[in-house]
């Protein structure tokens, strides 16, 4: 039978980990590995400097006081003894487009299971001002999880999947969305008089892209981004090597 771990960023104690949970035990034995407090935005951070612990929750459920990468190899390590079959991180709450995947624990999840050389699912869905329902995330992160247990997903691929609200139309095959990247930091002051700050959320200015994420799930359609850990930018590795800097000596650059 099929091992496999599933865990997220929002915390042990969302919703959304559990909907995916359920979807995905009729294909394989689910354990849950989840941090014990929400861990949004931590992106592929990894502890080193303090213990961690893990806990038992229930059966087939665990948390620990620790990043989702931290998370994913505690579960490895300390309860399969070994590789799962499939890693799926998630169900965010709110989406994970774009260049937004860099920042995003849950998309850290899947990274680090393909780092290590297991196929690796995160899944998202669009932020609710009310009550999430997840069936539709999870029936989709169950259909592909499906088609990668059967297919394999050559390493070190892995799937971000990101879920409009409502019930889908279907699957779009998508590409990263690119926004123009705008910073906002609120500054406010204390009742002691001293500044401190708020990051807010980048300006959702995405630029047109029939087939980029973004599209996909504004179009109503689940959006499927085939992503790798590799970030060399091959291009300009072309276009460096005609500048013969292999051949320059280091003192000269001096």
């Amino acid at each position: 039978m099929p091992r496999i771990l599933v865990t997220n960023d929002d915390g042990v104690h969302s919703e959304g980990i559990h909907a995916l949970a359920a979807a995905l035990r009729p294909l394989g034995d689910v354990i849950v590995v989840a941090p014990h407090i929400e861990a949004s935005a931590i992106g592929h951070a990894l502890t080193l400097r303090r213990p961690l612990r893990i806990e038992q929750l229930r059966d087939g459920v665990y948390e620990v006081d620790g990043t989702p990468t931290d998370c994913v190899n505690i579960g490895i390590t300390k309860l399969y003894g070994g590789l799962p079959d499939l890693i799926v991180s998630g169900i965010n709450k709110g989406y994970n487009l774009g260049d937004d995947v860099t920042y995003s624990g849950t998309v850290s999840g899947a990274l680090e299971g393909a780092l290590l050389g297991v196929p690796s699912i995160a899944v998202s869905q669009a932020r609710s001002t009310g009550a999430y329902d997840f069936s539709h995330a999870a029936a989709a992160a169950a259909a592909i999880a499906a088609r990668v247990l059967r297919d394999g997903l050559a390493p070190p691929t892995f799937l971000s999947l990101n879920v409009p609200s409502g019930k889908p139309k279907g699957f779009k095959l998508t590409v990263q969305a690119k926004r123009n990247h705008i910073t906002i930091v609120d500054e406010r002051c204390d009742p002691r008089g001293k500044n401190y700050y708020w990051i807010e959320e980048g300006e959702n200015d995405w630029e047109p892209h029939d087939r980029s994420d973004f599209q996909a799930v504004r179009d109503g359609y689940v959006s499927v981004t085939p992503l790798q850990p590799d970030m060399t930018d091959y291009k300009a590795l072309a276009a460096l090597e005609t500048l013969g800097l292999e051949e320059t000596p280091c003192d000269s650059l001096a």
